[in-house]
């Protein structure tokens, strides 16, 4: 028996081996996996502000291993199935006093962590157009976003409910209850940024309706048990103005208020509270977030300019494992057009002007290669003080993924950021990426 068919046959035994021969033929056959190797090096420079922990600068070096199995559905009315995802990190350098809490790499008692791992089963079943999915998960939707701007994915566990049975309908629905962050293997509650108190519960739901060929409308609502309640409505448009021309359109708009304990003193008091400022240093969530983007394409060239505004109640929030103390719970996703490398520029108050310039050499018969950079300006951050601060940030990237030889499939990468804030201090940093996927079955 070849390595597919061992590998499926443990899978099927999760289920207890109780289908018949035509059903787990059809679990093996469409089964497949994958292992995503990922080397990465950072170098984040926190110049003239260092912090609490009395260090300016983290310089890490690691490299990722990502094991992705993903099965078939069992064959008859109603599927069954189940993926598997295991996740191993190793060390290369982190020694010298560059390691800083847990930004990439875990906390092991006075440094970083030699390596790390983690493994994550998902069941799954599906009838007709719909699919439920239970166990570990990766959401990419307009009210939670899976963070993966380290070595390892960000996971949460819990289940989640897709349906495509009505023509042009999206349907989401679900619950989340624990999260792992980036550079932790621990478990924990959810929570929002600030939050000492742990929240076991996320419910959400939504809708994409496909109102014509290239115009999406979306609405989502969310709760976090104790912290806050979230609507997001959104429109994508997409319009061609001629041969390799086109033009996009982006709006999105976020209502989000207490809910919980974060709607009472009391609550607040106990740590179920924002970070930032909010009205009367009270900590309790109160924002609404809008923003606009639009991008003109022709050929290679891709321009993309917007604007978003926060209003001043308390910063933007979304889903987050708060500072949990030993917990690694570093690194969160925003659904923003300003969340980047190094800020989200989301702070109460703050308006935010973007622009960016992309290029893909296939125009240029380079295939491959795409570069990339984007500034964005933020002013009227809201401050205890009563007087207003300011910030920019600008990233570059250049990517390239080998089309052909011994080498062929193999990216590679280089970001930079360079942020200059009145709120956080002055930050530099360089990531150096270097990616590879080998299809095992």
């Amino acid at each position: 028996m070849n390595s597919s068919s061992t590998f499926a046959c443990v899978a099927v035994s999760l289920f207890g081996c109780a289908f018949g021969e035509a059903a787990r033929a059809d679990f093996i056959k469409d089964s497949h996996a994958t292992l995503g190797l990922r080397n990465l090096y950072v170098n984040h420079d926190y110049r003239d502000k260092p912090g609490s922990l009395g260090q300016s600068k983290t310089e890490e070096w690691a490299q990722a291993f990502m094991l992705n199995y993903t099965s078939g559905f069992t064959a008859g009315t109603l599927g069954l199935g189940v993926d598997a995802l295991v996740l191993q990190g190793l060390t290369l350098n982190s020694g010298g006093g560059v390691h800083r809490g847990s930004s990439m790499i875990p906390d092991d008692g006075d440094g970083a962590a030699s390596s790390w791992s983690r493994l994550g089963l998902t069941a799954k079943a599906r009838l007709g157009k719909s699919e439920a999915r239970v166990g570990t998960l990766q959401p990419r939707l307009p009210i939670v976003v899976t963070n993966d701007g380290r070595l390892l994915p960000q996971t949460y566990e819990g289940a989640q409910f897709t349906s495509n049975d009505i023509e042009n309908l999206t349907f989401t629905a679900g619950r989340l209850n624990k999260a792992t962050s980036r550079a932790s293997t621990d478990r924990t509650g959810l929570a929002v940024a600030g939050g000492t108190r742990e929240s076991d519960q996320f419910l959400f739901a939504g809708a994409d309706y496909k109102l014509g060929k290239d115009v999406i409308a979306q609405y989502y609502a969310a709760n976090l048990e104790d912290y806050y309640t979230q609507q997001f409505l959104g429109l994508q448009a997409k319009y061609p103005l001629g041969e390799g021309q086109s033009i996009k359109a982006d709006l999105r708009y976020f209502d989000t208020r207490s809910s919980g304990a974060n709607s009472t003193a009391g609550g607040r008091a106990q740590g179920y509270r924002v970070t930032g400022y909010t009205d009367d240093r009270s900590g309790e969530i109160d924002n609404r977030t809008w923003s606009a983007m639009f991008t003109y394409t022709l050929g290679g060239h891709e321009l993309t300019g917007g604007y978003q505004q926060v209003s001043d109640g308390s910063n933007f929030v979304q889903l987050n494992q708060g500072f949990l103390p030993g917990k690694g719970t570093v690194g969160a996703s925003v659904y923003l057009f300003t969340d980047r490398l190094l800020s989200s520029l989301s702070r109460a108050g703050e308006s935010t002007w973007v622009g960016q310039y992309a290029y893909d050499f296939a125009a240029l018969g380079v295939p491959g290669l795409r570069a990339s950079m984007i500034y964005l300006k933020g002013d009227g951050i809201k401050t205890t003080s009563g007087s207003d601060q300011k910030e920019w940030e600008r990233d570059m990237s250049l990517e390239y993924v080998i089309q052909g030889g011994m080498f062929k499939g193999v990216g590679l990468g280089w970001r930079n950021a360079v942020l200059r804030s009145e709120a956080v201090g002055a930050q530099d940093l360089n990531r150096l990426t270097v990616s590879y996927t080998v299809n095992l079955f």
